[in-house]
């Protein structure tokens, strides 16, 4: 097998894909460009009219290099490292390891609705387990904290966070596909804008809770406080790491939310000061001393 074909292939593929989307030429409701754009623009708004944080600006600290994390974590870094995906598959196919190699549960004979469901359920408790993860191991934590560098919680501060972190939750999220039959439901378009809109309003300067539902969905008021500066006694190594539903934090008693009527809490981490202020020094953290 010619490993730097599948490389090249891999990083050409992707790349037209990209192309398709910012030149329409895959149906609307499967863009993942625009839709990322449409969403965006749409909880922004909601930040500017209905602000949590009275005298946070519009363009808040870090608002453009979090804007430019959310199109290089989706689309930049996915040209860059798809290859070496292919060419990771196609290794384990020789040693019997497939997509469906370790199915338990087979999505194509439910019905749409349900096939979504625990397409979602399963992928958000995998994405839960690996965000616990990221903060309990050091080497791992290293690079979590450019996410945790964010000191302004604005909507696109959901999608600011270190390359290393798209290296490993991807295999986790191959391996939800693997035991669902190596099958991705053909709506999973669906689940995905849904995650995509959850992740901006969880980090937007909006005062949500959902109400009785604060039990099952992530929220604006519960992941503020999983960005605290100071941890609140006996919660290491943190709290609210639910990225679309906080019921596994219930569940697994991670959750902690205290008194935030005016959303004014200290984030980041102790010597978050010191952190590297610019994109370039950002994605090379983790690897210096």
């Amino acid at each position: 097998m010619n490993y730097l074909k599948l490389l090249i292939d891999g990083f050409i593929g992707t790349a037209n894909w990209v192309v398709q989307l910012i030149t329409f030429q895959v149906p609307w409701y499967q863009n993942y460009f625009y839709g990322l754009i449409v969403i965006s623009l749409m909880v922004w708004m909601l930040e500017l009219f209905f602000p949590w944080r009275k005298k946070q600006s519009a363009f808040r600290k870090d608002f453009w290099l979090d804007g430019f994390y959310m199109f290089f974590n989706f689309f930049i870094f996915s040209i860059a490292i798809t290859g070496f995906y292919s060419v990771i598959e196609n290794i384990a196919s020789g040693f019997g390891i497939t997509m469906s190699s370790i199915s338990v549960i087979n999505l194509e004979k439910l019905p749409i609705w349900g096939a979504l469901v625990i397409f979602f359920l399963i992928n958000d408790f995998v994405q839960w387990f690996t965000h616990v993860l990221l903060h309990r191991f050091e080497f791992l934590w290293r690079f979590h904290k450019v996410h945790h560098s964010v000191i302004e919680m604005g909507f696109a501060a959901h999608l600011r966070y270190h390359w290393m972190e798209n290296i490993f939750y991807k295999p986790l999220k191959t391996l939800v596909v693997m035991l669902i039959g190596g099958f991705e439901p053909d709506q999973a378009f669906i689940v995905h804008f849904i995650t995509i809109l959850i992740g901006h309003l969880n980090h937007a300067n909006v005062r949500i809770t959902w109400g009785p539902l604060k039990y099952v969905f992530n929220n604006p008021v519960m992941h503020l406080w999983h960005h605290v500066k100071a941890l609140p006694k006996g919660q290491m190594p943190g709290v609210n790491f639910g990225i679309s539903l906080s019921l596994w934090d219930y569940i697994f008693k991670t959750n902690y939310i205290a008194d935030t009527q005016h959303g004014e809490i200290e984030l980041g981490f102790d010597d978050v000061d010191e952190f590297p202020k610019n994109f370039w020094d950002q994605i090379l953290y983790g690897f210096k001393k």
